[in-house]
Formats: C-alpha cells, sequence, structure tokens
C-alpha cells in the first residue's frame, strides 16, 4: 500500500507535467488535445521486456532527470539501447531496452557516460532493471516436453540468480538483475514462457 507522501508525490510530478504540457509556449494544449492524449502522453513505456538501462532511477525520476542526451545509446555495443521514438512526448528520447529484440549483456558502459545520473553508476549485479519470471505451463523443463536449461545457461549469474533444482529452472527473485538474457535465450516464444517484468519500485 502507496504511502499519503508517495501518493502526494506521484501526484504533484502528474500535475506539474500536465501543467507544462497545457501551459507551454503559452498555448492552452488542453483545449487542443483530449484527456486521453495528455494521458497517453504522460504514460511510461516500461512494461514486461520493455526495461530501462541499467542502474536507472525509479520511473518518474528518471523521465524528469534523463536529458535524452542519447549516450547510453551510442556507447552500447551490443545496440541493445534504443532512445524512443520522437511520437512519444515527454518519453521521447529517453533510452529504453526491448529484450525481445537485443537483451542487456551487463557491460555497463551506459552508466559510465550517463550525465546527469538518469543511470547511477552501479555494479552489474545491482542493475536493477526488473525480474524475471519463468510460466511453468509454458516451459519444456516443467511441462516435460524436453530436458531444457536454455534460461540457466544464458544466465550471467546462474546458480545465484536462477538454479536448476531437479533440472527445473527456478529464479531468484532477489539475485536477477532483470538482464533478459534468459528471454532471449528461450526457445518458447509464442507466448514466452520467459519474461522480464519492471520493479514495481521503479514505476511508482
Amino acid at each position: 500500500m502507496k504511502s499519503e507522501h508517495t501518493n502526494s508525490r506521484s501526484i504533484d510530478r502528474r500535475t506539474v507535467l500536465k501543467s507544462f504540457l497545457t501551459f507551454g509556449a503559452g498555448i492552452s494544449l488542453s483545449a487542443l488535445l483530449p484527456e486521453k492524449a495528455i494521458s497517453d502522453v504522460l504514460n511510461s513505456p516500461v512494461r514486461r521486456n520493455y526495461l530501462r538501462p541499467p542502474g536507472a532511477l525509479p520511473e518518474p525520476d528518471f523521465v524528469a532527470t534523463c536529458i535524452r542526451c542519447g549516450r547510453c545509446a551510442e556507447v552500447c555495443p551490443y545496440h541493445s539501447i534504443e532512445p524512443i521514438s520522437l511520437k512519444a512526448g515527454l518519453q521521447a528520447g529517453t533510452p529504453l531496452i526491448h529484450v525481445e529484440h537485443i537483451a542487456c549483456y551487463l557491460c555497463m558502459e551506459c552508466v559510465k557516460v550517463c550525465p546527469t545520473g538518469a543511470l547511477r553508476d552501479v555494479p552489474a549485479e545491482k542493475a536493477g532493471m526488473g525480474l524475471a519470471h519463468i510460466d511453468e505451463e509454458r516451459c519444456w523443463a516443467y511441462n516435460g516436453k524436453a530436458l531444457c536449461r536454455a534460461c540457466y545457461d544464458a544466465c550471467p549469474y546462474k546458480n545465484v540468480a536462477i538454479q536448476l533444482i531437479h533440472l527445473k529452472p527456478v529464479i531468484v527473485e532477489d539475485k536477477c538483475v532483470g538482464c533478459g538474457l534468459c528471454v532471449a535465450a528461450c526457445p518458447v516464444q509464442i507466448p514466452r514462457a520467459v519474461n522480464v517484468d519492471p520493479l514495481e519500485n521503479h514505476l511508482k
């Protein structure tokens, strides 16, 4: 349950952003855009398998702190990080990693070049991008279709963030960093047997 202080902060941020959209440049956008359109502009693109880079501040603080310089995307040797489209309103230019496309390899080069601290300079084991989940009904190791261990083999922290228990992969929740390498490795794709969800405290 959110505290009254947390709710107040979220409301204040939303009010400020909405005021910016409404009164920026002396033009009343509320007269031009329906409430849903303004709401869509404010909504975060972070969701299942669409994550911020390592070390990102909680989402409201990240959006306010990131200056959309693109340095994190430029320095990523794996091209995992992509700036969001200009059509995304206030989110435009902010970095996102679609782990189904290219997961994060935890090289941590992005956190070294962020000029504002929107990406904190943390070690890889503290990347805090999200938490992997295994759908046991879909996973071959659980439903008996195959002795699959693809997610386990792909994990950079095997036996720490993921373990094999009775030949079945088990995510260790307080050790998983959410890099998404397990998602990319999993052969079960439609729908996926492994997904990464953003941490709830990052969306507040």
